[in-house]
């Protein structure tokens, strides 16, 4: 028997402040309206029972996962957010679809559309695809990652982890450490914890760390062990070969002996520091067996509020539609 149950009754008051009708970026997003969604998915968590059960918010209305490149967790999060608001999802993949046949992007996604969805959730190599949907359909549009561009979800579901372990955001020190040339990850996590008071250090080898971060703001090292001991916040970050045209280090045993989180380096960081990677994980890479998971490592509480900030988001959109 299911473990399942429906909820029929639920209680959640749709925030005044909140008018977005699409989840592209955290970029454009005010501190206030990052505050309400993770407000939002922290009620929804709740509500249904840390994420396992279901409440028929969203009763009725179809999500439509438009994935143009290879996902597991993310589109299988999206899939069981909206399962667990009540609404159906339609899974697409660009294999064997008409895309194949030479259909554009744009039609496609219009002609899924058509079948009546209320958000298309869309991932794809182009940086700016879901900004293009978002000016071309009707329904909501709902970012799951551009490229290298922006992943907002998941910038989302890092700091609704941190506010959960540590209260508030403001005045925590965050490095995000790895490939940031090419992470949409980190571009997310460097707005939306800037813009909710966290002094944020962006840290990875020179050919992976543009200098120009600096410009906007941000504290840039090279040097995982320079600032280790001020870190509230670890966010390993993935190294992303298959986006790189060339080789950034000279091995992957050098990149891990200057930037992988070990045993000996958690000594030397603070006592409660957070251990953070949006996955999938390189053990031995970014992060050794007993960090990932020790007593520090928030990695799984991270996958499951990605669920609760993916109901957020689909439940604030639809909010959004059915006000305007």
């Amino acid at each position: 028997m299911s473990s399942l149950h429906i909820e029929t009754t639920p209680s959640i008051e749709f925030p005044k402040g909140w008018k977005r009708r699409h989840l592209l970026d955290l970029e454009s997003l005010t501190a206030e309206e990052i505050t309400i969604l993770l407000d939002t998915a922290q009620k929804l968590k709740s509500l249904t029972n840390n994420c396992k059960t279901k409440v028929p918010l969203l009763t009725g209305k179809t999500c439509a996962n438009l994935f143009f490149e290879n996902s597991t967790r993310t589109r299988n999060s999206f899939s069981l957010a909206a399962k667990r608001l009540g609404a159906d999802t339609v899974e697409f993949s660009s294999s064997g679809s008409s895309v194949a046949k030479g259909e554009t992007f744009v039609d496609t996604a219009k002609t899924i559309e058509a079948m009546g969805v209320d958000w298309v959730v869309t991932r794809h190599s182009t940086p700016g695809t879901p900004h293009l949907l978002s000016r071309e359909l009707g329904c909501s549009v709902l970012n799951a990652g551009d490229g290298p561009h922006d992943h907002p979800t998941q910038g989302l579901l890092d700091m609704l982890t941190i506010r959960q372990h540590r209260g508030s955001i403001k005045g925590l020190t965050v490095a995000l450490v790895g490939d940031i040339a090419h992470s949409r990850t980190a571009r997310s996590n460097i707005w939306g914890l800037s813009k909710l008071g966290a002094h944020v250090i962006i840290c990875g080898p020179p050919t992976l760390v543009s200098p120009r971060w600096t410009e906007l703001g941000f504290e840039v090292a090279h040097h995982l062990d320079d600032i280790l001991p001020r870190c509230d916040v670890l966010n390993l970050l993935r190294i992303q070969f298959e986006r790189q045209k060339a080789r950034p280090f000279p091995s992957v045993h050098e990149y891990a002996a200057l930037y992988a989180m070990n045993g000996e380096r958690m000594k030397k960081a603070k006592n409660d520091i957070l251990i953070m990677a949006p996955g999938p994980i390189n053990r031995g890479v970014e992060i050794t067996p007993e960090v990932a998971d020790g007593p520090h490592s928030v990695i799984l509480e991270q996958v499951n509020n990605g669920i609760a900030v993916r109901m957020a988001a689909l439940w604030l959109l639809a909010g959004a539609q059915q006000s305007n």
